[in-house]
């Protein structure tokens, strides 16, 4: 008798507790855009529109809550929170901090390594770019500041590092929908490109630490017209596409 174990492929399988997938999802539609501030989360509409109890919503919804994506306000319900001038700059004062220290660590450990990922990672943002593909040229330009802080090989940074970008993404999603033109974004990131290549680290860090200030800017000045502009989005789209 053949007792051998079926051959099944489990690969697929998702593990994670459902309350999870529900955060993960809500998540990646706020950080995409679809889901803007202010907008309110109701957890018969969301539990309906995924299929599931209201308990795993409102549980997902608290550890949302936890990490400042939504908030909460008595007699007024969940929504997803807003982002202040003041929300902005201090998150983006923060992370011009964290992005300068993790360049300057970065060209010192291996500065031709650097240079070689970013020109890629460029060059891939110009050809989306040209292509219109905001979507892409957004992952990209997020690849970019990631690999700052991934090559800086410094571990109690990236643990700050993940904390800061939950809100880093959400600004810069906001960012790229108010702008026209996506090949602004790509431009912006050449000089700074150029300056590591050319080993000039301080011009390197004041160019990287201009291009953060000028996106946070940006979103901040436009803070008004933004929620005016922001007030619908196609929630059951921006739910189902992060099941």
């Amino acid at each position: 008798m053949d007792e051998r174990k079926p051959q099944t492929n489990l690969t697929g399988v998702d593990t994670r507790p459902l309350r999870q997938q529900i955060a993960d999802a809500l998540q990646s539609a706020i950080l995409g855009g679809e889901m803007k501030p202010g907008e309110a989360l109701v957890e018969t509409e969301i539990a309906s529109r995924l299929g599931v109890s209201r308990a795993p919503v409102r549980e997902a919804l608290q550890l949302l809550a936890n990490s400042g994506l939504v908030e909460t306000v008595p007699y007024r319900g969940t929504t997803v929170r807003a982002l202040s001038p003041s929300d902005i700059e201090e998150v983006y004062s923060l992370r011009t901090v964290l992005e300068t220290f993790a360049l300057r660590r970065a060209m010192a450990r291996d500065g031709a390594a650097l240079v070689l990922e970013l020109r890629a990672i460029c060059d891939a943002m110009a050809l989306h770019a040209a292509a219109g593909d905001w979507a892409k040229v957004s992952a990209e330009d997020e690849r970019f500041h990631h690999t700052l802080i991934a090559r800086a090989d410094h571990r109690l940074l990236d643990h700050v590092w993940s904390e800061v970008h939950v809100r880093v993404r959400q600004i810069m999603a906001l960012r790229n929908l108010q702008n026209d033109d996506s090949m602004t974004v790509v431009y912006n990131h050449f000089p700074i490109l150029e300056a590591i290549e050319d080993g000039d680290g301080e011009t390197a860090r004041r160019r990287l630490a201009d291009h953060i200030a000028t996106a946070a800017d940006l979103v901040a000045s436009s803070d008004g017209a933004a929620e005016g502009a922001f007030a619908t989005s196609d929630t059951d789209s921006a739910l189902a596409a992060g099941r």
